[in-house]
């Protein structure tokens, strides 16, 4: 027997133990296991160790989707990203250009076309905002877990969205996101006594802050050890 006489749902079973790499590859073979490729049901899980495997095209977003992950480990990249914007270097601003909206697109798409999705973490996805958090919680009414990590425009403005958007959410951890204020994750778990909340190494690190607002908090000290 040839493999496209097999029905759909044995070829998606098959389908199922390849990574998406090679099920694009085998996709490119003959318009049946194209088919199979497409289909929406093979998608319930996707995960990208780099932001530029966005682009590839070798996956399927659909209303099958489950869960979701997208992990830069690159460490070189990461320390470009995660500097404060105002300390960059024009090199290191053109750096981050060539990225900077790509997961906040991919978000977007996600959130138009996966209504289903029910975990989504994002980690050392520095360019995302509370905006990209916000409208996933919007759309996204069955998310149950929602984990950001080392993602340093994040702030208390998501832990907001949380509050207000997040009814099924059952874990939330923002771990390494130093915008992110102890006064936020009290008013959150307020607002949702019931949810999971932690923050590791979050609320306690030193948020960013331009020259001129550390200078504008510094001057009430010096007046009074003037005065004293």
């Amino acid at each position: 027997m040839h493999l496209t006489q097999l029905n759909q749902e044995c070829l998606l079973h098959l389908f199922s133990f390849l990574d998406k790499d090679s099920r694009r590859s085998l996709s490119l073979t003959c318009h049946r296991l194209r088919e199979v490729f497409l289909d929406p049901r093979l998608w319930n899980l996707l995960h990208f160790s780099s932001p530029c495997q966005l682009r590839w095209g070798n996956f399927v977003l659909g209303p099958s989707l489950r869960h979701l992950a997208i992990c830069w480990y690159s460490s070189r990249v990461l320390k470009v990203c995660n500097i404060e914007d105002w300390l960059k270097s024009s090199f290191q601003r053109d750096i981050c250009s060539k990225h900077e909206k790509l997961v906040s697109s991919f978000l977007a798409h996600v959130c138009r076309t996966c209504p289903n999705l029910l975990s989504l973490t994002l980690s050392g996805c520095a360019h995302i905002t509370d905006q990209d958090v916000v409208s996933v919680l919007r759309s996204c009414g069955r998310l149950r877990r929602l984990r950001l990590e080392n993602c340093v425009r994040i702030t208390d403005g998501s832990l907001r969205g949380v509050a207000a958007h997040g009814a099924s959410l059952e874990e939330v951890r923002v771990d390494f996101c130093r915008n992110i204020t102890q006064a936020g994750l009290r008013r959150c778990q307020e607002a949702r006594p019931l949810l999971g909340l932690s923050a590791e190494r979050s609320a306690g690190m030193i948020p960013d802050s331009e020259p001129d607002e550390k200078e504008v908090l510094r001057r009430p000290l010096q007046k009074v050890l003037q005065v004293s």
